[in-house]
């Protein structure tokens, strides 16, 4: 016939143990983490910001780009 219907065997209690022992671990993690003080995250925001405006400029100069050489392909 085929494979008999396997059943779980994880209880409600293995699951709470299971997941205190993930909750601890991540706690452990997260104390390795380097957090930035205040002057790093600002520098790290410009950073972010300065990036997303010049690839937002060079994505619409591209487009901008593609668009008008469409526009004299389609016109002639």
């Amino acid at each position: 016939m085929g494979m008999a219907a396997q059943t779980n065997t994880n209880t409600n209690k293995e699951n709470s143990k299971s997941v205190g022992k993930f909750l601890k671990e991540t706690k452990g993690e997260l104390k390795k983490v380097h957090w930035p003080n205040k002057k790093e995250l600002t520098k790290y925001t410009g950073v972010v910001l300065t990036t997303c405006l010049l690839m937002t400029i060079l994505v619409w100069a591209v487009d901008s780009g593609i668009g008008f050489l469409l526009k004299l392909i389609l016109n002639r």
